[in-house]
């Protein structure tokens, strides 16, 4: 038997054939869930732009350090605001 020789139930077949004929292997409710399941996720991806007031000294120093980094300050502000949201950054108050 050579390295690349594969023997197949006929379950396997099936789904082969149907991937290699760009046929679906899923029922068409399934479908309908993960697609479902896909366009939410998709939705969570989306931005939402929103009206935050800073002290013109804070804004002064998050665009200094923005420009050290090489990056945008609104791109700095989401960057922290999404650390502190996935609770990869703490703040005490």
């Amino acid at each position: 038997m050579e390295k690349n020789d594969f023997f197949y139930n006929l379950e396997e077949m099936e789904i082969l054939e149907n991937i290699e004929n760009a046929k679906s292997i899923l029922k068409k409710e399934d479908r309908e869930k993960y697609a479902k399941f896909a366009k939410y996720t998709k939705s969570l991806r989306k931005k939402k732009p929103v009206t935050i007031r800073f002290s013109i000294t804070d804004l002064a120093a998050v665009k200094a350090k923005a420009k050290e980094l090489g990056i945008s300050y609104q791109n700095l502000i989401q960057a922290l605001v999404h650390n502190f949201a996935t609770g990869k950054i703490k703040i005490d108050l």
